[in-house]
């Protein structure tokens, strides 16, 4: 796949998987993951980093920064000042001015706040940041966050953890159809098959965290969600064929020997 690589911003990423950093049994295991699935950019929550006091461990340590590219996220947040804050934050101690904004609406559902959301956007784009904004598979708010300066656009496929699949794949093909920045499936995936299913639509990429990291062996999920990932843009690269009513014979009887009798005409 690298001479296929995901460009976000004028950025290549060699790989269209990328990986968050929660929930993992240990530090270690999300470490072998991430070599697992190959990934060469990884989320971190701004929150969840020790900022402060840098003679103590961090998550950071277990993230190889020389192969990967950190992605801050403004997880945990449910107000566009205090995303914004976040998101500065992580600038001003030197993470990265990009920034994978989350602005939650709704702490059951997880669902984003997506009026926050566009107006947090629209904040840090002018302060110069690259901003990936979480949000519902919403055509409408998806082109608003384009025109706002969002450099990818990142609709759900399920609820944040749910492990549902894609639950609404007209949604996404309509985003990918009037996108004009990559569009990064984030949110939902369960098992290898749904990142597929994420990238036959024509997702440029698929975010994952809980899949992997809570799966029996979350190095094995890993290395499957790889393969996904590269066995779906394989697929929509080569164009899958038209769906139909009724069956094809993959042998065509025009032109066999014999078939015009078959079919009660006269042989050849």
């Amino acid at each position: 796949m690298q001479s296929d690589p995901l460009v976000i911003a004028g950025r290549s990423f060699a790989s269209r998987l990328i990986v968050g950093t929660g929930k993992y049994p240990s530090h270690a295991v999300m470490a072998d993951a991430h070599r697992a699935c190959g990934a060469d950019m990884v989320t971190v929550a701004v929150r969840r980093v020790n900022l402060t006091d840098r003679s103590k461990e961090s998550l950071l340590d277990h993230i190889d920064q020389e192969r990967v590219f950190i992605l801050p996220n403004t997880a945990g947040c449910y107000t566009a000042d205090d995303a914004v804050r976040t998101a500065r934050l992580a600038r001003e101690v030197g993470l990265s001015n990009w920034v994978k904004l989350e602005v939650i609406g709704d702490e059951r559902t997880l669902f984003p706040d997506n009026i926050a959301l566009l107006e947090a956007t629209r904040t840090l784009v002018r302060e110069g940041f690259v901003v990936l904004p979480y949000t519902n598979d919403d055509p409408v708010i998806c082109k608003k966050l384009e025109e706002a300066g969002a450099a990818a656009v990142m609709p759900l496929g399920a609820p944040i953890g749910s492990g549902l699949g894609i639950q609404n794949a007209n949604n996404l093909q309509i985003i990918r159809e009037q996108s004009r920045v990559p569009v990064i499936v984030d949110a939902g995936v369960g098992t290898a098959s749904d990142a597929a299913v994420a990238m036959e639509l024509g997702a440029d990429g698929v975010l994952m965290n809980t899949a992997i990291a809570l799966a029996q062996d979350p190095v094995t999920m890993a290395a499957a969600m790889k393969l996904a990932v590269e066995a779906g843009r394989l697929a929509w690269n080569a164009g899958r064929i038209p769906r139909r009513a009724y069956g094809s014979a993959s042998s065509p009887l025009d032109g066999m020997i014999g078939a015009g009798a078959a079919a009660g005409r006269p042989g050849v």
